[in-house]
């Protein structure tokens, strides 16, 4: 009943043209505050509550003060178990013992708490264990179908589905993108959830994390294998600030950390920077000298969500799906629609 219930929900939302909004939470005080302050506009919450070992052994535990709101506004909350463990991830995918273990106990902890699934967040999966991650994933689907549960899964993406020719390429695909074979989990989930940011970060020179075509090209080659019900597009709340890092045995180290609203508020505040839109990509972005050197900021506002928030609904999505509560602007919740 309660599957079906969910089902209800998700087809409601496609009824009313509005994508639904599903937010990422983490522990932090702030993520958990903005979850509190908001959760009338919230669909489903996806706290990161849950991790794994090689053994299979699942630990975490919910937070009680997000469980009542959740009850309160009707939010049903649908926890992550994560890992980006390689090797670890790995021995559970070959051992049955590991697997077996992980899933009872994810059946478990949706029993005492009442979530209304699980989601499965494994990056960094070496691309050589695909078969093996999409059959874990289908295993798992069936016995959390079984007792009418829920099983999403947020996937690094993928287009244009091979390694490219750069060193850079070849390295993101080959931990990070190949392992994920949409169209067979696609077969086994209830909901993909595309994680379309990340384009740019501390790995790569400064630039946006998401830009607007490279968006329309992941969603495009997702769209290839996933019906467009069972795909949430992702939308990032979250910047990144790249700057000249602490040189390492004599060698240059430039880094980047992500940041959120406040602190971007802080740097335009201190600095006083242009802030530029870029109308290809869709983003704000700026500079500041500090120390004489330039620092880079690529972020998401109000107007870059409401261009991503507009692609979903255009394109008859289930809906969205934001990492993370805490860093967005606060203007984005004027976007979106309540629900009582």
């Amino acid at each position: 009943m309660k599957r079906l219930l969910l089902f209800l929900i998700f087809v409601t939302a496609f009824a009313c043209a509005q994508p639904q909004a599903l937010f990422y939470m983490t522990n932090s005080p702030g993520s958990v505050q903005s979850f509190l302050d908001h959760a009338s506009k919230i669909d489903i919450i996806v706290p990161a509550w849950y991790s794994i070992d090689a053994d299979g052994l699942v630990w975490g535990s919910p937070n009680p003060q997000v469980l009542q709101a959740a009850a309160s506004h009707h939010v049903p909350v649908m926890p992550i178990i994560g890992s980006t463990d390689q090797g670890a991830l790995h021995k559970v995918f070959v051992t049955a013992a590991a697997r077996n273990a992980y899933i009872a106990s994810l059946l478990s902890e949706c029993k005492k708490y009442g979530y209304s699934g699980i989601q499965i967040d494994f990056e960094n999966v070496n691309w050589t264990d695909r078969d093996l991650f999409s059959a874990l994933v289908a295993q798992t689907a069936s016995a959390l179908h079984k007792q009418n549960l829920q099983l999403t899964i947020a996937t690094v993406p993928n287009a244009p589905g091979a390694p490219g020719s750069g060193d850079y390429s070849h390295w993101l695909y080959a931990n990070w993108r190949g392992a994920y074979d949409l169209k067979a989990l696609a077969q086994s989930v209830d909901l993909i959830c595309l994680m379309t940011y990340d384009q740019n970060t501390r790995w790569t020179q400064p630039g946006p994390v998401a830009g607007y075509p490279w968006t329309v090209q992941q969603l495009d080659y997702a769209l290839q294998f996933v019906p467009k019900e069972k795909l949430s597009l992702g939308i990032p709340l979250y910047g990144y600030h790249w700057f000249a890092g602490d040189p390492k045995d004599d060698k240059p180290n430039p880094n980047a950390e992500d940041v959120g609203q406040q602190q971007i508020a802080q740097f335009i505040a201190a600095y006083h920077p242009t802030v530029e839109w870029d109308a290809s990509d869709r983003t704000p972005w700026f500079y500041f000298y500090r120390d004489d050197n330039r620092d880079w900021v690529f972020y998401t506002d109000k107007r870059a969500f409401q261009e991503r928030w507009n692609l979903a609904r255009d394109r008859g999505l289930q809906g969205f799906c934001s990492w993370v509560l805490g860093s967005e602007d606060p203007a984005i919740w004027t976007i979106l629609p309540g629900h009582n």
